[in-house]
């Protein structure tokens, strides 16, 4: 079984360049006030959807408020048999700090 890795924000953008999908999983409020651009927000009302429709080889970032609870969602997506999975450590707090310029609303 594959686990998940850790990522730093830094690194995170650099994969995000390279083509690798973003699942947030803050709460829609949150996601909708600001995200990292072209994430989706990942929720259990999503979650199949996500599954369906994302390639099990492709990187996945997981990205939660602080890179807590991203961890658990990026394990639960490991299970589900995706072979690249991120936490971003710190979370959108961190990476906002680090990349505002990469962020959008709405």
């Amino acid at each position: 079984m594959n686990q998940f890795k850790h990522v730093v924000a830094k690194d995170a953008l650099e994969l995000i360049e390279k083509g690798a999908v973003v699942a947030d999983i803050r709460d829609g409020q949150s996601f909708a006030n600001n995200h990292i651009k072209g994430a989706v927000n990942l929720s259990n009302d999503t979650l199949q959807e996500f599954i369906d429709s994302n390639e099990f080889d492709a990187p996945i970032l997981v990205c939660c408020y602080h890179g807590m609870s991203s961890q658990s969602a990026a394990a639960f997506l490991c299970e589900r048999g995706f072979e690249e999975v991120y936490s971003i450590d710190g979370g959108f707090e961190r990476w906002v700090l680090a990349f505002p310029e990469h962020c959008e609303k709405g």
